[in-house]
């Protein structure tokens, strides 16, 4: 295939994406009219229109559907192929792209990339913090290699490993009447407000799950996203959580009461793409990854 029909391809794949001529050729650093007639050429070429117009916007065609899905796998395995090629001449040199809760930001994360990076000071590294959906999302679209995260049925060919089991504890302001207590029934904060995760977040689904077990169904009165966030509302007097141990979080305005009944805390594992090629170094660093929560159990 000459360099003119590969651009020609990469040039289709553009537009497909972003649907607006102008748009594409922007992202292409081309201009408009060259970018008119490769798309032209092609479709001549091939015999069909790959797309239909409609004002300044377009659509692909039915024809341009099927197309686009041959296009991205050729596309897909010209880059993984360089990449296979890079990895067996800079095996140390390689990069990881890993996504993360950000509950797991403030202590694990950086502890791993610090010792790992003792004995593989080349290796760099592309991390994403977000929430369990949308990091599974990023592992099946191709933007991280693996993430840290809540196990959660996809429908999607990923390979799962646990690595570790977090405690949930209640958390309430100093001052509040089970601060100082012993190990709680959840149902003793049934008539408190709850601030709690956003739907769609994993330990929102968790807690939820607990407080049904528990028989409550105490009032949210605030969502976030995080749990800095969160224990910061709590240390405001604005409800209790139910949160896991976590750094940064100020003793003196917090206090994590354990739970007796019923017995609160999430798994964490580590997933990747099962279908999708995975470097060497990416697979060097997950089992460094998993070779590390062994010595921690």
């Amino acid at each position: 295939m000459s360099k003119l029909e590969w651009q020609q391809l990469e040039y289709f794949q553009t537009v497909a994406r972003l649907q607006h001529m102008t748009t594409a050729a922007r992202a292409l650093s081309i201009s408009q009219p060259a970018l008119s007639r490769s798309i032209s050429r092609l479709e001549k070429e091939l015999g069909v229109p790959l797309f239909e117009r409609s004002g300044r916007s377009i659509v692909l065609s039915k024809y341009g559907h099927l197309f686009l899905l041959r296009v991205n796998r050729m596309l897909a395995e010209y880059q993984e192929g360089i990449q296979e090629l890079d990895d067996l001449l800079h095996p140390e040199h390689g990069e990881v792209s890993l996504g993360f809760l950000h509950t797991l930001g403030v202590q694990f994360v950086p502890g791993l990339i610090r010792t790992y990076r003792k004995d593989h000071p080349a290796v760099h590294f592309q991390l994403h913090q977000n929430n369990t959906p949308n990091l599974l999302n990023q592992l099946v679209s191709g933007e991280i290699d693996m993430c840290m995260a809540a196990p959660r049925e996809t429908g999607q060919p990923l390979e799962w490993v646990e690595l570790m089991s977090q405690e949930l504890f209640v958390i309430v302001p100093r001052g509040h009447r089970l601060a100082d207590s012993g190990p709680i029934h959840l149902k003793e904060i049934g008539d408190e407000p709850l601030i709690s995760f956003k739907l769609g977040y994993g330990l929102r689904k968790i807690i939820d799950d607990l407080l049904r077990e528990a028989g409550i169904s105490p009032k949210i009165s605030f969502e976030g996203e995080e749990v800095h966030t969160i224990a910061g509302l709590v240390a405001a007097g604005l409800g209790v959580a139910i949160i896991p141990q976590t750094k940064g979080i100020d003793p003196n305005e917090i206090a994590f009461v354990p739970v007796s009944f019923p017995s609160c805390s999430r798994t964490i594992g580590l997933a990747w793409h099962k279908e999708r090629y995975l470097s060497r170094t990416a697979k060097q660093f997950r089992e460094f990854v998993m070779e590390q929560f062994k010595e921690i159990e």
